[in-house]
């Protein structure tokens, strides 16, 4: 049997296992070794910086398969390592990228920070309008980078007609779908040449792992390894083996994580000191229509404005017993933070706001726990405005 064929449960459990000959253990063994033995013949070297330890390739294969369609993967130290690889190896002196304006602050703060230094023009543009969008398409644009669901607003936007704006200019595509991850959303059978991933957060799940992930076609993938080998942004060979434990368990974490947002984001949106919440599993939600063709699930992050000035969502938020306040997301626990502080910090007042990022909007990761404790949590947290 195939495991190309089976199921994402069977897969996140599966795929990629590489078996110790020896004892035959039910995990891959970890490869500690920096030293490890030439092959004169082959004139084969396994040398964690290549990015072709036995730990490196579990992972990268059952990413792949999950990211149906991918045809190679490779893991990387950060989620921003592999945002700016997948970028910088793509991309030279003189070349154009168009962004969508809804980015992760931390992608944002990179092209405003680094991309001049190499000599490489960008443009920021709402993607909502896609006429508008198109019209940011120069003769010297290299690819589309965008985000859906994007971070912190859950926007979303309509892949297929990305990539065939893209398509009618023999343009890339990449698609950060850490949001939604390989169980709600695969952007490749859409046609996206580049998937990225912020490894730490859905795929590793337990808020102790700080990796990210390439996944795309043999073709590009052979512009993109070189880079990150001569770059060094690697992961070792202990961050793989808990990056591996984590994914078997991904599909069934992911279901309660939709289900508990989704339960969240109805609660909310009826509570009188909320203004909106922003889900795609919402009717009430801009893009729920596109969301319900290119998702399976609508994921675990809801971000709420409130009706309170600042001090006083703050007050909610030291309130809560059981949503902890954290910069990150995508544990088993829930969490909950305000992005003007944490993820957009970097953004100045004016473009936060003008992007709908207010002092008073939170970020929601609802966990796996009870959906009934939670929502009592913030129950009496809001009852003790």
């Amino acid at each position: 049997m195939s495991e190309n064929n089976c199921g994402k449960s069977t897969k996140c459990v599966h795929t990629g296992t590489f078996q110790d000959c020896i004892t035959k253990g039910a995990n891959t063994p970890v490869y500690t070794s920096t030293s490890n033995g030439f092959n004169c013949e082959s004139g084969n070297l396994y040398y964690p910086r290549y990015l072709n330890m036995p730990n490196h390739k579990a992972v990268a294969d059952k990413i792949c398969a999950l990211e149906e369609g991918g045809e190679e993967a490779i893991i990387v130290s950060s989620g921003m390592a592999a945002i700016s690889s997948a970028m910088l190896a793509l991309l030279k002196t003189g070349d154009h990228v168009l962004f969508s304006e809804d980015l992760y602050g931390g992608t944002d703060y990179f092209l405003k920070e680094e991309l001049e230094k190499f000599g490489i023009d960008y443009t920021l543009a709402s993607a909502e309008n896609l006429e508008e969008f198109e019209s940011k398409i120069k003769d010297n644009t290299k690819f589309i980078y965008f985000e859906t669901p994007s971070n912190p607003l859950l926007k979303i936007i309509d892949i297929e007609e990305i990539v065939s704006i893209a398509k009618k200019y023999d343009i890339i595509t990449i698609i950060d779908n850490t949001f939604a991850c390989p169980i709600n959303q695969n952007p490749l059978k859409f046609g996206v040449d580049i998937v990225v991933h912020s490894a730490s957060k859905y795929l590793n799940g337990h808020s102790d792992l700080i990796c990210g992930a390439i996944i795309t076609s043999e073709k590009l993938m052979k512009r993109i390894r070189p880079y990150v080998i001569n770059t060094g942004g690697t992961l070792n060979a202990q961050d793989l083996y808990l990056l591996e434990r984590s994914m078997k368990t991904l599909n069934l974490r992911m279901q309660k994580h939709n289900e508990n947002a989704q339960k969240l984001a109805e609660y909310l949106e009826k509570h009188p000191l909320v203004k909106k919440v922003y889900y795609p599993g919402l009717k009430s939600h801009a893009g729920h229509s596109i969301a319900k063709t290119q998702m399976s699930g609508f994921g675990g992050v809801l971000s709420v404005e409130t009706t309170l000035n600042k001090e006083k969502t703050r007050e909610f938020i030291s309130n809560l017993k059981l949503f902890q306040e954290a910069g990150s997301l995508a544990g088993v626990e829930s969490l909950i933070s305000l992005p003007c502080e944490t993820s957009h910090a970097k953004m100045s007042f004016e473009t936060r706001c003008g992007l709908g990022i207010t002092d008073s909007l939170m970020r929601i990761s609802a966990g796996i726990e009870d959906i009934e404790d939670l929502i009592a949590d913030i129950k009496q947290a809001f009852e003790k405005i």
